[in-house]
Protein backbone atom coordinates (compact mmCIF):
# COMPACT_ATOMS: atom_id res chain seq x y z
CA UNK A 1 0.00 0.00 0.00
CA UNK A 2 1.24 3.60 -0.62
CA UNK A 3 0.32 6.51 0.68
CA UNK A 4 -3.31 6.38 2.08
CA UNK A 5 -2.01 6.94 5.81
CA UNK A 6 -4.65 8.99 7.15
CA UNK A 7 -7.46 6.79 5.52
CA UNK A 8 -5.85 3.49 6.51
CA UNK A 9 -5.88 5.04 10.46
CA UNK A 10 -9.28 5.81 10.06
CA UNK A 11 -10.15 2.27 9.19
CA UNK A 12 -8.38 1.07 12.00
CA UNK A 13 -10.00 3.06 14.24
CA UNK A 14 -13.63 2.22 13.25
CA UNK A 15 -12.66 -1.92 12.95
CA UNK A 16 -11.42 -1.24 16.68
CA UNK A 17 -13.90 1.05 18.44
CA UNK A 18 -17.18 -0.17 20.19
CA UNK A 19 -19.90 1.96 18.36
CA UNK A 20 -21.82 1.28 15.54
CA UNK A 21 -19.98 2.95 12.20
CA UNK A 22 -21.38 3.90 8.82
CA UNK A 23 -18.60 4.81 6.49
CA UNK A 24 -18.67 5.97 3.12
CA UNK A 25 -15.85 6.40 0.86
CA UNK A 26 -16.37 7.74 -2.55
CA UNK A 27 -14.37 9.79 -4.75
CA UNK A 28 -13.62 9.37 -9.04
CA UNK A 29 -12.93 6.64 -11.37
CA UNK A 30 -9.63 4.56 -11.34
CA UNK A 31 -8.49 6.24 -7.40
CA UNK A 32 -8.33 3.24 -5.83
CA UNK A 33 -11.49 2.84 -3.19
CA UNK A 34 -11.58 -1.08 -3.33
CA UNK A 35 -8.22 -1.61 -3.22
CA UNK A 36 -8.19 0.57 0.01
CA UNK A 37 -10.56 -0.95 1.83
CA UNK A 38 -9.46 -4.59 0.92
CA UNK A 39 -5.98 -4.26 1.66
CA UNK A 40 -7.10 -2.80 5.00
CA UNK A 41 -9.65 -5.69 6.07
CA UNK A 42 -9.21 -8.63 4.03
CA UNK A 43 -10.29 -11.45 5.63
CA UNK A 44 -11.99 -9.62 8.02
CA UNK A 45 -15.21 -9.48 6.34
CA UNK A 46 -18.39 -10.70 7.69
CA UNK A 47 -20.51 -10.24 4.51
CA UNK A 48 -18.85 -8.67 1.26
CA UNK A 49 -21.03 -8.00 -2.05
CA UNK A 50 -20.23 -6.10 -5.36
CA UNK A 51 -23.00 -4.77 -7.12
CA UNK A 52 -23.51 -5.41 -10.61
CA UNK A 53 -23.92 -3.02 -13.32
CA UNK A 54 -26.93 -1.89 -15.54
CA UNK A 55 -28.76 -5.49 -14.77
CA UNK A 56 -32.64 -5.17 -13.60
CA UNK A 57 -33.75 -5.96 -9.85
CA UNK A 58 -34.26 -10.03 -10.49
CA UNK A 59 -30.48 -10.21 -11.11
CA UNK A 60 -29.68 -7.52 -8.27
CA UNK A 61 -31.29 -9.76 -5.81
CA UNK A 62 -30.16 -13.19 -6.95
CA UNK A 63 -26.23 -11.29 -6.68
CA UNK A 64 -27.02 -10.21 -3.14
CA UNK A 65 -28.73 -13.74 -2.16
CA UNK A 66 -25.68 -15.99 -3.69
CA UNK A 67 -23.66 -13.13 -1.60
CA UNK A 68 -25.24 -14.39 1.59
CA UNK A 69 -24.95 -17.95 0.58
CA UNK A 70 -21.50 -17.85 0.04
CA UNK A 71 -20.70 -16.00 3.52
CA UNK A 72 -23.62 -18.11 5.79
CA UNK A 73 -24.35 -21.95 4.21
CA UNK A 74 -26.94 -21.98 6.00
CA UNK A 75 -29.35 -19.52 4.20
CA UNK A 76 -29.05 -21.79 1.04
CA UNK A 77 -32.17 -23.37 3.16
CA UNK A 78 -34.01 -19.97 2.22
CA UNK A 79 -35.85 -19.26 -0.23
CA UNK A 80 -34.23 -16.20 -2.67
CA UNK A 81 -35.56 -12.74 -1.80
CA UNK A 82 -38.20 -11.22 -3.67
CA UNK A 83 -37.39 -7.50 -2.36
CA UNK A 84 -34.73 -5.51 -0.75
CA UNK A 85 -36.26 -5.81 2.48
CA UNK A 86 -36.53 -9.60 3.04
CA UNK A 87 -32.86 -9.17 1.25
CA UNK A 88 -31.93 -7.44 4.21
CA UNK A 89 -33.65 -9.10 6.91
CA UNK A 90 -31.97 -12.14 5.49
CA UNK A 91 -28.69 -10.51 6.53
CA UNK A 92 -30.23 -9.15 10.14
CA UNK A 93 -30.62 -12.84 10.73
CA UNK A 94 -27.28 -14.20 9.78
CA UNK A 95 -25.52 -11.22 11.51
CA UNK A 96 -27.33 -11.99 14.73
CA UNK A 97 -26.07 -15.62 14.45
CA UNK A 98 -22.45 -14.79 13.23
CA UNK A 99 -19.74 -15.37 16.40
CA UNK A 100 -17.84 -12.32 14.56
CA UNK A 101 -16.92 -9.89 17.38
CA UNK A 102 -16.65 -6.80 14.56
CA UNK A 103 -19.17 -7.23 12.37
CA UNK A 104 -17.65 -5.85 9.20
CA UNK A 105 -19.69 -5.52 6.02
CA UNK A 106 -18.94 -4.26 2.52
CA UNK A 107 -21.05 -3.09 -0.03
CA UNK A 108 -18.95 -2.39 -2.83
CA UNK A 109 -20.93 -0.46 -6.08
CA UNK A 110 -23.19 0.30 -4.28
CA UNK A 111 -24.67 2.63 -6.82
CA UNK A 112 -25.26 -0.38 -8.86
CA UNK A 113 -27.70 -2.61 -6.13
CA UNK A 114 -29.77 0.92 -6.89
CA UNK A 115 -32.70 -0.12 -9.91
CA UNK A 116 -34.51 2.03 -10.63
CA UNK A 117 -38.40 2.20 -8.60
CA UNK A 118 -36.56 -1.36 -6.91
CA UNK A 119 -36.75 0.46 -3.07
CA UNK A 120 -33.18 -0.14 -2.92
CA UNK A 121 -32.85 3.13 -0.36
CA UNK A 122 -35.51 2.88 1.91
CA UNK A 123 -34.60 -0.95 2.57
CA UNK A 124 -31.00 0.08 3.55
CA UNK A 125 -32.71 3.12 5.44
CA UNK A 126 -34.54 0.54 7.11
CA UNK A 127 -31.66 -1.66 7.66
CA UNK A 128 -29.61 1.05 9.62
CA UNK A 129 -32.20 2.67 11.48
CA UNK A 130 -34.21 0.27 12.53
CA UNK A 131 -31.05 -2.58 13.44
CA UNK A 132 -27.18 -1.93 12.79
CA UNK A 133 -27.51 1.92 14.31
CA UNK A 134 -28.21 -0.26 17.46
CA UNK A 135 -25.70 -2.11 17.41
CA UNK A 136 -21.97 -1.49 19.02
CA UNK A 137 -20.73 -4.26 16.93
CA UNK A 138 -21.44 -3.40 13.04
CA UNK A 139 -19.57 -1.40 10.68
CA UNK A 140 -21.05 -0.88 7.48
CA UNK A 141 -18.61 0.46 4.64
CA UNK A 142 -19.82 1.09 1.37
CA UNK A 143 -18.16 2.89 -1.69
CA UNK A 144 -18.92 3.16 -5.53
CA UNK A 145 -17.94 4.57 -8.69
CA UNK A 146 -21.05 6.68 -9.21
CA UNK A 147 -19.84 9.76 -7.42
CA UNK A 148 -23.21 11.86 -8.13
CA UNK A 149 -25.06 8.79 -6.46
CA UNK A 150 -22.48 8.29 -3.50
CA UNK A 151 -22.81 12.09 -2.91
CA UNK A 152 -26.92 12.91 -3.33
CA UNK A 153 -28.20 9.34 -1.63
CA UNK A 154 -25.63 9.06 0.83
CA UNK A 155 -23.69 12.14 1.87
CA UNK A 156 -26.17 14.93 1.24
CA UNK A 157 -29.58 12.60 1.65
CA UNK A 158 -32.05 14.91 3.12
CA UNK A 159 -34.53 11.63 4.40
CA UNK A 160 -33.98 8.42 6.01
CA UNK A 161 -30.60 8.63 5.61
CA UNK A 162 -30.02 12.13 7.10
CA UNK A 163 -26.80 12.48 8.76
CA UNK A 164 -26.99 8.66 9.27
CA UNK A 165 -23.37 8.18 7.63
CA UNK A 166 -21.12 8.42 10.45
CA UNK A 167 -17.72 8.69 8.98
CA UNK A 168 -16.44 9.22 5.17
CA UNK A 169 -13.36 9.15 3.13
CA UNK A 170 -13.04 11.23 0.01
CA UNK A 171 -10.13 9.69 -2.08
CA UNK A 172 -8.08 11.77 -3.31
CA UNK A 173 -5.14 11.64 -6.32
CA UNK A 174 -1.85 10.33 -5.33
CA UNK A 175 0.50 13.36 -3.94
CA UNK A 176 4.15 14.04 -5.67
CA UNK A 177 5.48 11.67 -3.23
CA UNK A 178 3.35 9.36 -3.16
CA UNK A 179 3.11 8.92 -6.91
CA UNK A 180 6.91 8.51 -6.87
CA UNK A 181 7.13 6.08 -3.79
CA UNK A 182 4.61 4.01 -6.83
CA UNK A 183 6.59 4.60 -9.34
CA UNK A 184 9.52 3.46 -7.39
CA UNK A 185 7.80 0.00 -6.30
CA UNK A 186 6.92 -0.91 -9.98
CA UNK A 187 11.00 0.01 -10.44
CA UNK A 188 10.14 2.73 -12.89
CA UNK A 189 13.84 4.65 -11.85
CA UNK A 190 12.48 8.48 -13.22
CA UNK A 191 13.96 11.53 -12.57
CA UNK A 192 11.85 14.37 -10.30
CA UNK A 193 11.78 16.35 -13.42
CA UNK A 194 10.33 13.06 -15.42
CA UNK A 195 7.79 12.38 -12.73
CA UNK A 196 6.35 15.76 -12.98
CA UNK A 197 5.89 15.17 -16.50
CA UNK A 198 4.38 12.23 -16.17
CA UNK A 199 1.61 14.01 -13.47
CA UNK A 200 0.99 16.64 -15.53
CA UNK A 201 -0.40 14.04 -18.20
CA UNK A 202 -2.09 11.76 -16.14
CA UNK A 203 -2.10 13.34 -12.59
CA UNK A 204 -1.86 11.21 -9.42
CA UNK A 205 -4.67 8.21 -10.88
CA UNK A 206 -2.97 5.02 -9.55
CA UNK A 207 -4.59 3.06 -12.15
CA UNK A 208 -2.83 5.06 -15.17
CA UNK A 209 0.28 4.90 -13.33
CA UNK A 210 0.35 1.19 -12.72
CA UNK A 211 -0.27 1.07 -16.51
CA UNK A 212 3.13 2.74 -16.52
CA UNK A 213 6.07 0.52 -18.44
CA UNK A 214 9.35 0.97 -16.46
CA UNK A 215 11.21 -0.26 -19.30
CA UNK A 216 9.99 2.50 -21.48
CA UNK A 217 11.00 6.74 -21.02
CA UNK A 218 8.25 8.56 -19.78
CA UNK A 219 7.41 10.46 -23.16
CA UNK A 220 7.15 6.86 -24.76
CA UNK A 221 4.58 5.86 -22.02
CA UNK A 222 2.50 8.69 -22.62
CA UNK A 223 2.91 8.16 -26.34
CA UNK A 224 1.74 4.99 -26.05
CA UNK A 225 -1.08 5.00 -23.37
CA UNK A 226 -2.95 8.14 -24.88
CA UNK A 227 -2.14 8.66 -28.65
CA UNK A 228 -1.95 4.81 -29.25
CA UNK A 229 -5.08 3.65 -31.63
CA UNK A 230 -5.18 1.02 -28.58
CA UNK A 231 -3.73 3.13 -25.56
CA UNK A 232 -5.77 2.55 -22.77
CA UNK A 233 -6.48 6.16 -21.59
CA UNK A 234 -7.44 7.20 -25.55
CA UNK A 235 -10.89 6.28 -24.86
CA UNK A 236 -11.32 6.97 -21.11
CA UNK A 237 -12.19 10.42 -20.89
CA UNK A 238 -16.10 9.98 -22.47
CA UNK A 239 -16.20 6.72 -19.79
CA UNK A 240 -14.61 7.96 -17.20
CA UNK A 241 -17.53 11.38 -16.77
CA UNK A 242 -20.46 8.43 -17.95
CA UNK A 243 -19.63 5.75 -15.07
CA UNK A 244 -19.61 8.71 -12.56
CA UNK A 245 -22.19 10.94 -13.39
CA UNK A 246 -25.75 10.36 -14.79
CA UNK A 247 -26.80 12.87 -17.35
CA UNK A 248 -23.10 13.95 -17.48
CA UNK A 249 -23.19 16.47 -20.45
CA UNK A 250 -23.68 19.56 -17.91
CA UNK A 251 -20.56 18.24 -16.15
CA UNK A 252 -18.41 17.38 -18.92
CA UNK A 253 -19.98 21.06 -20.81
CA UNK A 254 -18.52 22.60 -17.35
CA UNK A 255 -14.98 20.94 -17.65
CA UNK A 256 -14.77 21.55 -21.59
CA UNK A 257 -15.11 25.08 -20.73
CA UNK A 258 -12.55 25.62 -17.33
CA UNK A 259 -10.05 23.78 -20.09
CA UNK A 260 -10.85 27.08 -22.25
CA UNK A 261 -9.01 29.80 -19.61
CA UNK A 262 -6.15 28.64 -17.54
CA UNK A 263 -6.92 30.95 -14.56
CA UNK A 264 -10.46 29.96 -13.68
CA UNK A 265 -13.27 31.55 -14.25
CA UNK A 266 -16.24 33.08 -11.99
CA UNK A 267 -19.69 31.45 -12.39
CA UNK A 268 -21.44 33.78 -14.41
CA UNK A 269 -18.82 33.41 -17.28
CA UNK A 270 -18.55 29.66 -16.70
CA UNK A 271 -22.07 28.90 -17.58
CA UNK A 272 -22.47 31.16 -20.27
CA UNK A 273 -19.21 29.81 -21.92
CA UNK A 274 -20.98 26.17 -21.05
CA UNK A 275 -24.13 27.69 -22.39
CA UNK A 276 -25.66 26.29 -19.39
CA UNK A 277 -28.90 28.17 -17.60
CA UNK A 278 -27.88 29.29 -14.00
CA UNK A 279 -29.67 27.64 -11.22
CA UNK A 280 -29.60 24.84 -8.70
CA UNK A 281 -28.96 21.93 -11.13
CA UNK A 282 -25.67 23.82 -11.60
CA UNK A 283 -24.75 24.21 -8.26
CA UNK A 284 -25.37 20.56 -7.72
CA UNK A 285 -23.38 19.55 -11.17
CA UNK A 286 -20.77 22.13 -9.97
CA UNK A 287 -20.50 20.35 -6.24
CA UNK A 288 -20.40 16.75 -7.67
CA UNK A 289 -17.25 17.51 -9.57
CA UNK A 290 -15.58 19.38 -6.89
CA UNK A 291 -15.93 16.33 -4.41
CA UNK A 292 -14.62 14.36 -7.27
CA UNK A 293 -11.50 16.52 -7.42
CA UNK A 294 -11.79 17.25 -11.32
CA UNK A 295 -12.72 21.05 -10.38
CA UNK A 296 -12.02 23.54 -7.67
CA UNK A 297 -12.59 26.57 -6.27
CA UNK A 298 -10.71 29.51 -4.77
CA UNK A 299 -12.18 33.15 -3.14
CA UNK A 300 -10.13 35.63 -6.01
CA UNK A 301 -7.83 37.88 -4.29
CA UNK A 302 -9.33 41.20 -2.27
CA UNK A 303 -12.89 39.73 -2.67
CA UNK A 304 -15.53 37.85 -0.07
CA UNK A 305 -15.99 34.54 0.26
CA UNK A 306 -18.78 34.62 -2.04
CA UNK A 307 -17.13 35.62 -4.98
CA UNK A 308 -15.22 32.16 -6.11
CA UNK A 309 -13.33 31.54 -9.05
CA UNK A 310 -13.74 27.59 -10.68
CA UNK A 311 -11.26 26.08 -11.97
CA UNK A 312 -10.17 22.69 -13.92
CA UNK A 313 -7.93 20.49 -11.44
CA UNK A 314 -8.10 17.37 -13.37
CA UNK A 315 -4.72 16.75 -15.11
CA UNK A 316 -6.07 14.00 -17.64
CA UNK A 317 -9.12 15.96 -18.64
CA UNK A 318 -7.07 18.88 -19.61
CA UNK A 319 -4.02 17.00 -20.97
CA UNK A 320 -7.02 14.88 -23.36
CA UNK A 321 -8.93 18.09 -24.45
CA UNK A 322 -5.58 19.48 -25.32
CA UNK A 323 -3.73 16.82 -26.91
CA UNK A 324 -5.77 13.75 -27.17
CA UNK A 325 -9.34 14.91 -28.35
CA UNK A 326 -7.50 16.50 -31.63
CA UNK A 327 -5.12 13.81 -32.43
CA UNK A 328 -5.75 11.61 -35.40
CA UNK A 329 -5.58 7.70 -34.70
CA UNK A 330 -3.34 7.74 -37.94
CA UNK A 331 -0.28 9.43 -35.56
CA UNK A 332 0.40 7.10 -33.47
CA UNK A 333 3.93 9.03 -32.53
CA UNK A 334 2.36 11.98 -31.98
CA UNK A 335 3.42 12.84 -28.49
CA UNK A 336 7.24 12.27 -29.57
CA UNK A 337 6.90 14.38 -32.63
CA UNK A 338 5.52 17.16 -30.24
CA UNK A 339 8.07 17.34 -27.72
CA UNK A 340 8.81 20.90 -26.49
CA UNK A 341 7.21 22.73 -29.35
CA UNK A 342 5.57 25.78 -28.12
CA UNK A 343 1.40 24.29 -27.65
CA UNK A 344 3.22 21.55 -25.58
CA UNK A 345 5.33 24.70 -23.38
CA UNK A 346 2.28 26.58 -22.91
CA UNK A 347 0.49 23.66 -21.98
CA UNK A 348 3.47 22.62 -19.36
CA UNK A 349 3.86 25.94 -17.57
CA UNK A 350 0.01 25.63 -17.21
CA UNK A 351 -0.23 22.23 -15.85
CA UNK A 352 3.14 22.79 -13.46
CA UNK A 353 1.03 25.94 -11.83
CA UNK A 354 -1.64 23.45 -11.33
CA UNK A 355 0.67 20.56 -9.76
CA UNK A 356 2.00 23.74 -7.27
CA UNK A 357 -1.47 24.58 -6.32
CA UNK A 358 -2.30 21.29 -5.11
CA UNK A 359 0.80 20.97 -3.03
CA UNK A 360 0.06 24.27 -1.50
CA UNK A 361 0.64 22.56 1.81
CA UNK A 362 4.11 21.58 0.69
CA UNK A 363 4.93 24.98 -0.85
CA UNK A 364 4.24 26.92 2.56
CA UNK A 365 6.61 24.30 4.22
CA UNK A 366 9.34 25.26 2.28
CA UNK A 367 8.43 28.96 2.65
CA UNK A 368 8.26 28.24 6.66
CA UNK A 369 4.50 29.39 7.10
CA UNK A 370 2.66 25.77 7.31
CA UNK A 371 1.70 26.75 10.69
CA UNK A 372 -0.27 30.58 9.28
CA UNK A 373 -3.51 30.69 8.14
CA UNK A 374 -3.35 31.50 4.40
CA UNK A 375 -5.86 32.69 1.47
CA UNK A 376 -4.38 31.56 -1.71
CA UNK A 377 -5.10 32.73 -5.30
CA UNK A 378 -4.18 33.60 -8.66
CA UNK A 379 -4.33 37.42 -9.72
CA UNK A 380 -5.07 39.38 -12.84
CA UNK A 381 -5.25 43.36 -12.45
CA UNK A 382 -3.76 46.28 -13.84
CA UNK A 383 -2.68 50.38 -13.05
CA UNK A 384 -1.52 53.42 -14.56
CA UNK A 385 -2.11 51.05 -18.05
CA UNK A 386 0.09 48.49 -16.76
CA UNK A 387 -1.35 45.19 -16.68
CA UNK A 388 0.27 42.02 -14.45
CA UNK A 389 -0.34 38.40 -13.53
CA UNK A 390 1.03 36.70 -10.35
CA UNK A 391 0.66 32.77 -10.66
CA UNK A 392 0.57 32.76 -6.60
CA UNK A 393 -1.08 34.86 -4.04
CA UNK A 394 -0.45 33.93 -0.17
CA UNK A 395 -2.75 35.98 1.83
CA UNK A 396 -1.62 35.36 5.14
CA UNK A 397 -3.12 35.89 8.66
CA UNK A 398 -0.15 37.69 9.95
CA UNK A 399 -0.60 40.86 7.45
CA UNK A 400 1.83 39.29 5.09
CA UNK A 401 1.42 38.53 1.39
CA UNK A 402 3.65 36.43 -0.75
CA UNK A 403 3.59 36.94 -4.04
CA UNK A 404 5.02 33.55 -6.07
CA UNK A 405 6.09 32.99 -9.61
CA UNK A 406 6.20 29.13 -11.05
CA UNK A 407 8.09 28.44 -13.62
CA UNK A 408 8.75 24.75 -15.11
CA UNK A 409 12.16 24.30 -15.99
CA UNK A 410 14.56 21.28 -16.04
CA UNK A 411 17.49 23.08 -14.58
CA UNK A 412 17.03 25.06 -11.89
CA UNK A 413 15.75 28.83 -13.06
CA UNK A 414 17.89 31.93 -13.45
CA UNK A 415 16.77 35.38 -12.44
CA UNK A 416 18.64 37.47 -14.73
CA UNK A 417 17.97 41.18 -14.52
CA UNK A 418 14.98 41.53 -17.64
CA UNK A 419 13.24 39.06 -15.26
CA UNK A 420 13.90 40.81 -11.73
CA UNK A 421 12.82 44.37 -13.84
CA UNK A 422 9.71 42.37 -14.64
CA UNK A 423 9.24 40.90 -11.12
CA UNK A 424 9.27 44.43 -9.51
CA UNK A 425 6.78 45.54 -12.33
CA UNK A 426 4.57 42.99 -11.05
CA UNK A 427 4.81 43.72 -7.59
CA UNK A 428 4.19 47.60 -8.52
CA UNK A 429 0.97 47.22 -10.38
CA UNK A 430 -0.10 44.67 -7.55
CA UNK A 431 0.41 47.13 -4.65
CA UNK A 432 -1.27 49.92 -6.73
CA UNK A 433 -4.34 47.84 -7.76
CA UNK A 434 -4.95 46.79 -4.86
CA UNK A 435 -3.89 49.19 -2.36
CA UNK A 436 -2.86 46.97 0.12
CA UNK A 437 -1.08 48.00 3.15
CA UNK A 438 -0.01 44.27 3.82
CA UNK A 439 3.89 43.89 4.12
CA UNK A 440 5.31 41.36 1.09
CA UNK A 441 7.32 38.60 1.03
Amino acid sequence: MIGRKEELAVLRSLENTEKPAFLAVYGRRRIGKTYLIRHAFEGKFTFHLTGIANVALPAQLGNFYGGLVRHFAWLEDKPAPGNWFQAFQYLIEALERSEDARKILFLDELPWLDYPNAGFIPALEHFWNSWASARRDVLLIVCGSAASWMINNLINNRGGLHNRVTHRIQLDPFTLGECEAFLQEKAANYSRYQIVQLYMALGGIPFYLDLVDPGKSVAQNINDLCFSPKGMLRKEYDNLYASLFRNAGRHLAIIEALAKKAKGMERSELLKLAKLPDGGTVTKTLRELEESSFIKKYPAFGKTNRYVLYQLSDFYSLFYLRFIKGSSDLDKDYWLNALDNPEMRAWSGYAFEQVCLLHLDRVKQALGISGIQTRSSAWVGESGGQKAQVDLVIDRRDQVINLCEMKFSMNAFEIDKRYADDLRTKIGVFKSSTQTKKRFS
